[in-house]
């Protein structure tokens, strides 16, 4: 039995061995040069990694973003660096030039500052290397000795300057470059030509000027080319067509003009195509409007004019069309009837000059259409259309229409949408009931219309509601308490809505936006500028998602609830020109986020709260109600309702007078007279 049992330990102890040596084939060491320049870059950060060098520390390849090679010898080489989102802070350390045999370098989104080093661009075998969004700044560095890159992004930093195409001659496998939304300006140079290997190209959002360079044109390998939000100018160079297997161009927002030029027969891949927002004149070439493999177009905000030519045949992958804001005329609507893929439409600001014929009705992926200021007529018909898209969420036709009357049949029922714009057409009749039956209403802008009567208690029950505009038009009644119970402007677990291939606009009024995503939309209830009557809702205070509250130049009346400082997201809040009286309650300084605010010329009285947000406000929110003190207007307070000039201006004005006072007076005189005379104090007995 002894010596069993020593055969049994030994049988262990020898299989433990094996055990540690086949996890540490496992977890073999990293390379020395490599942990120290692991361990020098941690030391560059404010806060460190927590999970980096918390077991063995030689054993890096365990720590997370770090991959090594799959070598069997003892030391494994870090190819791979991956620790984007996680807010790490400091600057980067030239030691990570010690990592040789990288592959991979992604350090983007975090909050690294400071200049690029360098040394950062001696790693030879670096084949990614993404640095996105951080705070890097100063110019990009000449020494880029990078021959085996394949992806470089340094997009959404602060680096400025002149961008240095040098780095084409040394990164000539490079098929992804990024230097996107910093701050580079000058011309767009020459020498991206000789980054041969290039597939995507974004240069957007920065300052570049000056004319396309011809060289980049010879990419021949280029798919994707973004150069929008820029202030290039120029035409549109003919060699586009040398660029033949681009998917997409986006040259949007700049200052290029003359004419497209006719040469996309050339690109028989293009898949989306944006022009918007330039100086662009005469028609569609052709071309473009025979491109069978188009599926987005965006032409918006240029010059272009005449018939639209559009060859729905040919352009059967079309699925998203903007032409706003040019001058196209013509029977658009026969045009892009047979279109039928067409998801979302922006023909706004051309002159259509027409009803919506029902041929239009063939649209029936239809999701997204704006048709406003372009002369419309007829709004009943088009509604009686519009309510066959079962699939239309957004639909915006403001300033058409003029002074027709809304619809009101009950029969009507546009069952899917989230958006519905149909403002500044001057609109009479009242706020039709069959609204209520678009339960699935996000944003309702009726404003700048002449819509009179009650507002419907059933606006109360579009439960999704978070943005509804009334304002500048004729209703009258009190406000309906169902607005009070909107679970759009009370829940925070709210739809972001449909996204947009346009954008949405709006200039009037104090808030003017631009959006192309519906829950961007601040949330708000504006009913200004009508003839409501009545209170303000207590229960205004439970929609605490709402940001926008204007009831102002009304005649509402009574006094202003205390309840409304529980309407913690509010930034915008304008009583002013109503009935109100009472006092300014002083729970109101807890709107921490209120920005705006105005209770001008109503009939309010007492204290001026002071404190929080209420020490931004000027007079001009005050004006208007004679019974207000406070030091904002130099006038103190003797009680909280109770205004008084202060002391030297009491003593002149305060004067004494009637019949009671008088008698008194004598009274108290000749008593006064007779106690001294007995007591010998005046008068010596």
């Amino acid at each position: 039995m002894g010596n069993n049992g020593n055969f049994w330990v030994l049988f262990v102890f020898l299989w433990l061995c094996f055990q540690a040596q086949a996890s540490n084939s496992q977890t073999q060491n990293c390379n020395s040069k490599d942990l120290k320049a692991l361990e020098d870059f941690m030391k560059g950060l404010e806060s460190g990694i927590s999970e980096w060098g918390s077991n063995v520390p030689s054993y890096c390849c365990n720590w997370v973003g770090v991959t090594c090679s799959s070598s069997t010898d003892s030391s494994r080489r870090v190819v791979g660096l991956e620790l984007g989102f996680r807010r790490l802070k400091g600057s980067l350390s030239e030691s990570l030039a010690g990592l040789d045999q990288i592959r991979l370098l992604n350090l983007s989104n975090n909050l690294f500052i400071g200049k690029l080093t360098s040394n950062l661009f001696n790693l030879q075998n670096l084949e990614v290397l993404d640095l996105s969004n951080n705070g890097f700044s100063g110019l990009l560095p000449l020494e880029i000795d990078l021959p085996s890159l394949q992806h470089l992004d340094i997009s959404e930093n602060l680096l400025e300057g002149a961008i240095n195409t040098g780095i084409c001659k040394k990164l000539n496998q490079v098929q992804i470059l990024n230097l996107s939304m910093n701050h580079f300006f000058g011309n767009v140079p020459l020498g991206f030509g000789n980054c041969t290997s290039l597939q995507y190209l974004s240069l957007n959002s920065n300052y570049l000027s000056g004319t396309l360079p011809p060289d980049l044109f010879l990419l021949a390998k280029l798919r994707r080319l973004y150069l929008q939000d820029n202030m290039i100018s120029g035409s549109l160079s003919d060699g586009i067509r040398n660029l033949t297997n681009l998917l997409e161009l986006d040259i949007s927002s700049n200052n290029i003009s003359g004419s497209i030029p006719n040469v996309f027969d050339s690109l028989k891949q293009l898949e989306r195509f944006s022009v918007h927002s330039n100086k662009l004149l005469g028609g569609l070439p052709i071309s473009l409007s025979n491109t069978p493999t188009l599926n987005y177009l965006n032409l918006g905000q240029n010059s272009l004019g005449g018939p639209l030519n559009l060859n729905c045949s040919a352009m059967a992958s079309l699925t998203s069309l903007d032409i706003g804001s040019n001058n196209f005329h013509g029977p658009i609507f026969d045009v892009l009837s047979s279109c039928k893929k067409l998801r979302s439409i922006n023909l706004a600001a051309n002159y259509i000059n027409s009803s919506i014929p029902k041929s239009f009705m063939n649209l029936k992926a239809l999701s997204s259409l704006s048709l406003s200021n372009t002369s419309l007529h007829n709004i009943s018909t088009a509604f009686r259309v519009l309510q066959k898209f079962r699939k239309l969420t957004t639909l915006v036709l403001s300033a058409n229409f003029y002074k027709e009357e809304l619809p009101s049949e009950g029969s009507l029922n546009l069952c899917s949408l989230k958006t519905l714009i149909i403002a500044n057409c001057g609109l009479t009749g009242s706020i039709p009931t069959w609204l209520s039956k678009s339960t699935n209403l996000l944003l309702l802008d009726l404003s700048w219309n002449q819509l009179g009567g009650m507002i419907p208690h059933s606006l109360g029950e579009l439960k999704y509601l978070y943005y509804l505009d009334l304002s500048n038009n004729s209703l009258s009644g009190e406000m309906p308490r169902s607005l009070t119970t909107l679970d759009g402007l009370i829940s925070e677990n709210i739809s972001s809505g449909p996204s947009l291939d346009f954008p949405l606009f709006r200039t009037h009024g104090q808030h003017p936006w631009l959006y192309k995503q519906i829950g961007s939309f601040p949330r708000t209830l504006n009913l200004m500028n009508n003839m409501l009557t009545g209170p303000i809702w207590p229960e205004f205070g439970k929609l605490k998602r709402l940001q926008v509250l204007d009831l102002s130049f009304n005649f509402l009346n009574g006094t202003i609830q205390s309840e409304l400082s529980r309407i913690i997201y509010l930034e915008h809040l304008d009583l002013s020109h109503n009935n109100l009286s009472g006092t300014i309650p002083g729970s109101l300084v807890n709107l921490n986020f209120l920005s705006t605010f105005s209770v001008a010329y109503n009939q309010l009285s007492g204290m001026i709260p002071t404190g929080g947000q209420f020490l931004t406000f000027t007079l001009s929110s005050f004006e208007g109600n004679k019974n207000l003190c406070g030091p904002l207007i130099n006038l103190s307070c003797f009680s909280d309702n109770a205004p008084i000039l202060d002391s030297q201006k009491a003593r002149k004005t305060f004067t004494l007078s009637g019949l009671p006072f008088g008698v008194g007076a004598a009274v108290g005189f000749a008593l006064s007279v007779t106690i001294c005379y007995v007591s010998g104090w005046v008068f010596p007995q």
